[in-house]
């Protein structure tokens, strides 16, 4: 019986001993557990990593496997906050925990705060924490926690896994300047998630995450045996600043603006290789603004969005695809200093020297990879760039004059384009100048081997835009002027060296050029047009069928310093470089070829004005029209001249002639006609030499110019009609000669003087100007005419076998008045020369040798007192008394025989020859005339003019 009541009592003893177990299970569970948790977790805390750890409350539930802890805060040695969180909850799964896995059922994390310092060392806080803690501890055994070989991680299952509101604060001092970003709120939701293999499902995942007005988002499904995971990641909002402090080690530039939002989708999976896969991926960035270098304070690039579509990645395969890139607005502004440094290539050249000396001396580390050539080649793809309302700034410094160049607004679109290169990628670029005209370029191009194809079209460009880059090599401004051009350019690069065309139009229209700080024109025309042209890149040949100039007008100045206007076009420092040898080019470069089909000058004209006289000498050339055709550098070539104008409002010009071929020892053959010009309107010009003014007259030119070379050989006819001198003119460069008598020996019967004025010399010497040396050649002739008149009016009436020395004096036979042998005609010349030049003047003085025809007088004296028998000793005493002056003649008898030879000259001329008596005049005798070898008395001329 009592065996009985003792196996009445085992249920009860059970159900006692369940109560027991049950009871410290809950003590255990709801008050120890809690405990113990309270007082080891900031103990670990301490003990691996000194941090001091405070939790305000554990509780925990073992029936319902569940334990949750509030408010833990943990403070590093500095008693700076680590980590914390407001409320921690976790709960196992009983039935997962009997199959061998730790199931968690739910883990709820509300709140967290996590500190994360990057060290000056780049370190992290968290290992330097548990390296000093571990250093602490010195001593204790190291017990290895990595996994053998082949073990198997633990099985655990996370059914959810939930993160609310949580803050991650991220510290720099790796920068001179900490920086610190928040990331909060911090949201995460992962839901049945297992670390072994199961192939009927995966979990799912949800990441968000915020800092100020950027965020993250994560979401997908992941797999952990083996690795796998899909979804898609999405971060917007992104501010420059953030950006900017962790790419600037890698950026020569500075972010000054900016947001950037990315998103893909991704799969990703690690086996044998790992795989990543990546589509419709989208980036866009949002008010960029950069800086040409990391110290300027002003943005030079900026862009209001740009926007890269349809990124996709293959990692396995080894290719990457772009979609559209589109820009909106992007505004560029480049600046080249006055040493030729471009801001944007000098800020990423001294970034690279940076780069090159900071990695110098680095040894390669390990686990590189392998070589290019035994990988697959990288392919790459872009659908296309696409950039609208853009606008581009050209600053430039090195000018003398500082360039603004400003294209606005700039369209460009490029179509597709890979990694092969080989296709062909059309383009259209439509630009704006801001200062006006229009850019418009289309075409294609072949990256790999290059071909470019380009229709090119361009009007109204204002070339004043360009005038300091003009000023580097002229001394020009542009006050005035537009280009245009139209045409097709083909580039082929597929051999060395590079070869192309060009074919098209173009145009500068009322192009007007000045000096510096001047307001006279200088160079101008209406239109100037070439079409077509044709150029070849290689071998450089350039056609153009023709040149139209319609209007041009030159306006010339002779300044007092003697300088023309067009000589100071030339710059100082040109000249210098002038004196320097320039490099010869290779023996087997060739030159440029040109031809030139046709040039024609339509309503020319060139103003000419000379300073250096008093007053300023002024001529216009206009109404110049006509046609140069076949200019070439190619022998043979015989191109021609036709032109004809009009020159100081009322004479002809017409220059015509053949030229060879350029550059070339060829002869050129040109010859000007001008005629019915005004010589008044030359008088500042013609005073100036002959030191009177110009009254009246009429000037026409003949020229015939043979130029070979350098070398010039010209004839210079020169004629005036009726040339009529006015006041004097106080000059010192007037020739020192009787002018007027000048003139009237030159003049012919009509009053035209007409001369041929023969010039010849090297273009080459700066000493030799054609117009100066045919106005001192004609000057001297005027001053030879003066000085040597009958020397002159002998070559001018070309008398046959008489000099002008023959031509200024007659003979007489001693002691007669009677002409000597061939004297006749000798006058019979003169008359004829005084005929044709009636406003000469011919002075006639009888004259006698006191000796010669005294000797002959007495002579005939004594003969004739003795009846004609006279001997040679009383005529030998006679001649010697007379001489020695014991014997004389009658006072009258040489006077009267110097008279009568004046007037039988007078009588000749006059009464024989018809020359007018007003143009003779009859001088007092001369008792000293000169005798002949001979023994001829000689009686000469003078001339005169009124």
């Amino acid at each position: 019986m009592a065996e009985s009541r003792q196996r009445n009592r085992l249920p009860e003893n059970l159900v006692i001993g369940a109560i027991i177990l049950i009871v410290l299970y809950s003590l255990a569970g709801f008050l120890v557990l809690p405990w113990w948790l309270k007082r080891a977790l900031p103990d670990q805390l301490a003990q691996h990593m000194s941090w001091q750890a405070d939790i305000a409350e554990i509780s925990s539930n073992p029936f319902a496997l569940s334990v949750e802890a509030l408010n833990l805060s943990a403070h590093d040695s500095d008693n700076q906050k680590v980590v914390g969180f407001e409320r921690l909850y976790i709960n196992l799964n009983f039935f997962e925990l009997i199959r061998g896995i730790v199931g968690f059922e739910a883990i709820e994390l509300d709140e967290p705060f996590i500190r994360v310092d990057l060290l000056d060392d780049y370190s992290v806080n968290f290992v330097r924490d548990f390296q000093a803690a571990s250093a602490r501890d010195e001593g204790l055994a190291d017990e290895s926690t990595e996994p053998e070989e082949g073990q198997s991680p633990p099985l655990l299952y996370f059914q959810q896994l939930n993160i609310n509101g949580g803050e991650l604060l991220f510290r720099d001092f790796t920068k001179p300047e900490m920086a610190e970003f928040r990331i909060m709120p911090l949201d995460l939701t992962l839901s049945d998630l297992a670390t072994w293999q199961r192939d009927d499902r995966n979990s799912d995942y949800h990441l968000q995450a915020a800092k100020g007005d950027h965020s993250v988002e994560w979401q997908g499904n992941l797999s952990i045996t083996p690795l796998y995971s899909s979804g898609s990641l999405a971060i917007s909002g992104v501010d420059h600043k953030t950006i900017g402090h962790f790419l600037a080690p890698y950026l020569p530039y500075g972010l000054l603006g900016g947001k950037v939002s990315v998103a893909s989708d991704y799969e990703l999976q690690a086996g044998d290789t790992l795989q990543l896969t990546t589509t419709n991926g989208r980036v866009l960035v949002e008010n960029l603004a950069v800086a040409p270098n990391r110290q300027a304070e002003q943005a030079r690039l900026s862009a209001v969005s740009i926007a890269i579509n349809d990124i996709g990645f293959d990692l396995r395969a080894r290719e990457a695809r772009v979609g559209q890139i589109t820009l909106a607005q992007p505004d560029v502004a480049l600046a080249r200093n006055n040493r030729g440094e471009i801001d944007w290539i000098a800020a990423l050249a001294e970034f690279s020297k940076e780069s090159e000396a900071g990695n110098e001396g680095k040894a390669p580390e390990s686990g590189e990879p392998a070589p290019a050539e035994t990988q697959q080649p990288f392919r790459w793809s872009l659908a296309g760039i696409d950039v609208s309302e853009g606008r581009v700034l050209w600053q430039d410094q090195q000018p003398g004059s500082p360039a603004e160049l400003v294209i606005e607004p700039l369209s460009l679109s490029i179509g597709s384009v890979n990694s092969a290169m080989e296709n062909q990628v059309p383009y259209e670029l439509q630009a704006a100048l801001g200062s006006g005209g229009t850019l418009s370029v289309k075409g294609q191009l072949t990256p790999q081997p290059f071909t470019l194809e380009a229709a090119i079209s361009g009007s109204g460009i204002l070339l004043a835009v360009f005038e300091p880059y003009l000023q580097e090599s002229a001394n020009l401004a542009i006050a005035g002027g537009t280009l245009g051009l139209d045409g097709n350019l083909d580039l082929d690069g597929q051999q060395e060296p590079l070869t192309g065309t060009f074919s098209g139009t173009a145009e500068v229209s009322g192009l007007n050029l000045q000096l510096p700080d001047s307001k006279e024109r200088l160079v101008s025309w209406q239109t100037l047009r070439l079409a077509p042209i044709e150029y070849n890149v290689h071998p450089a040949r350039l056609e153009i069928g023709t040149v139209t100039l319609a209007e041009p007008a030159i306006n010339l100045v002779r300044n007092p310093d003697n300088i023309h206007n067009v000589e100071q076009i030339s710059l100082a420092s040109a000249t210098a470089d002038a004196a320097e040898p320039a490099p010869e080019e290779p023996a087997d470069e060739p030159g440029l070829i040109f031809r030139i089909g046709q040039l024609v000058i339509e309503q020319g004209a060139l103003d000419y004005t000379d300073r250096t006289l008093n007053p300023a000498f002024t001529t216009s050339i206009d109404r110049l029209n006509g046609t140069v055709s076949g200019l070439s550098n190619v022998s043979p070539q015989q191109g021609k001249v036709a032109l004809k104008g009009r020159i100081g409002n009322s004479a002809s010009i017409d220059f015509d002639g053949t030229i060879g071929t350029l550059g070339a020892e060829e002869t050129n053959s040109l010859t000007l006609v001008m005629k019915n010009l005004s010589l008044p309107a030359l008088s500042p010009y013609l005073g100036r030499y002959l030191g009177y003014s110009i009254d009246s007259g009429k000037l026409e030119l003949d020229l015939d110019y043979e130029i070979t070379g350098s070398q010039i050989k010209a004839s210079n006819r020169v004629i005036m009609d009726r040339l009529g001198l006015g006041q004097s003119i106080a000059s010192k460069d007037a020739v020192n000669a009787p002018v007027k008598l000048g003139l009237a020996l030159l003049r012919d019967s009509d009053g035209v003087i007409d001369v041929n004025v023969p010039v010849s010399g090297d273009l080459s010497s700066p000493d030799f100007r054609v117009g100066q040396v045919v106005m001192r050649t004609f000057v001297n002739l005027l001053a030879k005419a003066a000085t040597s008149p009958f020397s002159m009016l002998g070559s001018i009436a070309e008398l046959a076998g008489l000099s002008g020395e023959e031509l200024g004096q007659v003979s007489f036979e001693p002691g007669t008045s009677r002409l000597g042998q061939g004297e006749a005609e000798k006058l019979a010349a003169l008359g004829k020369a005084l005929l044709d030049r009636p406003n000469l003047l011919l002075n006639v003085r009888g004259g006698v040798s006191p000796e010669t025809d005294g000797l002959a007088l007495l002579r005939d004296e004594m003969e004739a007192s003795q009846g004609g028998e006279l001997t040679e000793q009383a005529w030998e005493e006679a001649r010697e008394a007379y001489l020695a002056g014991e014997r004389s003649l009658a006072p009258e008898t040489l006077s009267n025989l110097a008279n009568t030879r004046g007037t039988a000259l007078m009588e000749i001329l006059r009464d024989t020859h018809g020359v007018p008596g007003k143009q003779l005049f009859l001088l007092e005798p001369s008792r000293d005339a000169t005798v002949s070898e001979d023994g001829q008395v000689i009686v000469g001329f003078t001339l005169d003019t009124r």
